[in-house]
């Protein structure tokens, strides 16, 4: 099946035809296969042979935001399919497995794979060191946070935060006008439950400076601890989505973006992470952020003096043979 003519689904559909039996000894009482989205034409056979399954969720037509249980649930699924991702990108890291291979080439990449995760194995760090006791207790919080709706979300829409007419102030949390609570690494990752959206987090506060690099934020006339901002999407350059963020003393409490997955609760977007880790940590250290004035290699045109005219005929690179 791997031929270059069958998709994802065609290959599990034809796994689990030709090994049903083995699978099913394989497998135990309420496991549950995590598949990426490149499985979704297999899902009615795993349904069928009564395999329990989970994938994260695609966008209906005609929308432009999964809901809050979509979101919550992506979220759940890509936490434990990370792994995955990540071993196949230690594979990947030899040069060798990392492009299409000539079809010559099939009969040797089983020993060539088996080569690669033994150098892997041997002299690279395991790729989970976490403590068993503390994973259970994430995914505890994270099965409850999956069941939570988002009251932030709700409240932009019902009261109307993301119309013109809703009035903002402008705040440049440069100067420490905002009492946003500060906060550590630790008390950040629990927040995000995870790190991704932690080291996104640099790029994307570069990216929301402006010209004079001043980090804007704006903050509800009618509640202080209500914030706004815009972030530019890092796939999308004429795109920005607007964001909300409430908090209250030492908490941060709600959030929630306009973005794809931005109305989840089970951890939060890369959007929103970026500005909490600017305004509780980033602004508070002596890391100078890297702001380009592109300008400045620009020249005015009427400043610029008109060309010399040059007699090339006596250039070498003019010159051809007779």
């Amino acid at each position: 099946m791997g031929d270059g003519k069958n998709n994802d689904a065609n290959i599990i559909t034809h796994i689990i035809k030709r090994n049903i039996e083995k699978i099913r000894e394989w497998l135990q009482e309420d496991d549950i296969l995590i598949v990426d989205r490149g499985c979704r034409d297999s899902l009615d056979l795993l349904n069928e042979l009564g395999i329990k399954s989970e994938m994260p969720s695609f966008l209906g037509r005609g929308e432009k935001q999964h809901s809050v249980e979509e979101s919550n649930t992506t979220r759940l699924v890509s936490k434990l399919r990370w792994i995955v991702e990540s071993m196949n990108g230690s594979i990947k890291f030899f040069r060798y497995l990392d492009k299409v291979l000539p079809t010559n080439q099939v009969p040797h990449i089983r020993d060539y794979v088996h080569i690669a995760c033994s150098l892997i194995n041997r002299y690279l760090k395991p790729m989970n060191i976490g403590d068993p006791e503390a994973d259970e207790l994430l995914g505890a919080k994270m099965l409850f946070l999956s069941k939570q709706i988002n009251e932030l979300k709700n409240k932009v829409e019902n009261d109307g935060l993301d119309k013109r007419s809703y009035k903002w102030s402008k705040i440049d949390s440069s100067d420490f006008d905002i009492e946003f609570p500060r906060l550590n690494e630790e008390e950040l990752r629990n927040l995000t439950l995870g790190t991704y959206q932690m080291k996104m987090a640099k790029s994307y506060t570069e990216e929301h400076f402006d010209s004079e690099g001043k980090y804007e934020v704006l903050v509800s006339a009618e509640d202080q601890c209500l914030l706004s901002a815009k972030i530019q999407s890092r796939h999308i350059s004429a795109k920005c989505y607007q964001l909300w963020i409430s908090f209250y003393a030492c908490v941060v409490l709600d959030w929630y973006c306009k973005c794809k997955i931005g109305s989840r609760v089970v951890g939060m977007c890369s959007h929103i992470a970026s500005v909490i880790w600017y305004l509780g940590l980033g602004r508070y250290t002596d890391k100078q952020f890297r702001i380009n004035n592109w300008g400045q290699y620009l020249l005015d045109a009427k400043n610029i003096p008109e060309p010399e005219e040059i007699d090339a005929s006596d250039d070498e690179a003019t010159v051809t043979e007779e």
